[in-house]
């Protein structure tokens, strides 16, 4: 979809500050352009709800603190918040075959898997393993990649393997769990979030 009707360019989002920084924003943003460029009027529905959005603030200041990098870390973002609107995008207009409707269900269940065994890592103290939550990641990352293979472009698959290398390295998933680091607050929130998205069925 990289060189189709609904590819963003890089530059079609522009970088904001770290204060102003809102994930809904952001997706609205992207939403509007791939809409506008698909000219699907039905997709005009598709919002990001607000527990998404404030899980995704939090994970944009934890990325630009871990990084040290404002821009990398609203790239990141943007990478992410694109295949999930692209993901849905396809969903909605019934684009994936039998082969990959059950992909998609393997990919939803191991990405409940991996939020409840997050939230569990969090709550739970003395429990958390950096190779159990990193596996169910990648995990996720391959499932994804079965799953656009034949809607999206090497530019699309490589935002999924950037997101995820961030997100499922040993290294910044201790240092997210680590509970004495500045980060534990953040956590909290994401925590607290995904317990109310899988509380309602999201994931």
């Amino acid at each position: 979809m990289d060189s189709e009707p609904g590819e963003l360019s890089e530059g079609d989002l522009s970088p904001v500050g770290a204060e102003s920084f809102s994930a809904r924003n952001l997706a609205l943003q992207a939403q509007k352009k791939i809409l506008s460029k698909m000219a699907t009027k039905t997709m005009a529905s598709m919002l990001i709800d607000e527990t998404s959005s404030d899980i995704l603030d939090e994970l944009y200041s934890v990325t630009r603190e871990y990084t040290g990098d404002k821009k990398e870390a609203h790239r990141v973002l943007k990478d992410l918040i694109k295949v999930a609107l692209k993901i849905g995008i396809l969903y909605r207009n019934s684009q994936f075959n039998q082969e990959e409707g059950e992909t998609a269900e393997k990919f939803k269940k191991k990405l409940n898997q991996a939020a409840m065994t997050a939230v569990s890592f969090y709550e739970v103290e003395f429990t958390f393993d950096t190779q159990v939550l990193a596996v169910l990641l990648n995990e996720c990352k391959d499932l994804l990649h079965r799953l656009v293979e034949r809607h999206l472009t090497l530019k699309s698959h490589g935002r999924i393997d950037r997101v995820f290398r961030l997100y499922a390295s040993s290294d910044f998933l201790c240092t997210l769990y680590n509970p004495r680091g500045v980060y534990r607050p953040n956590l909290q929130k994401i925590c607290a979030g995904v317990n109310k998205l899988l509380d309602e069925g999201i994931l």
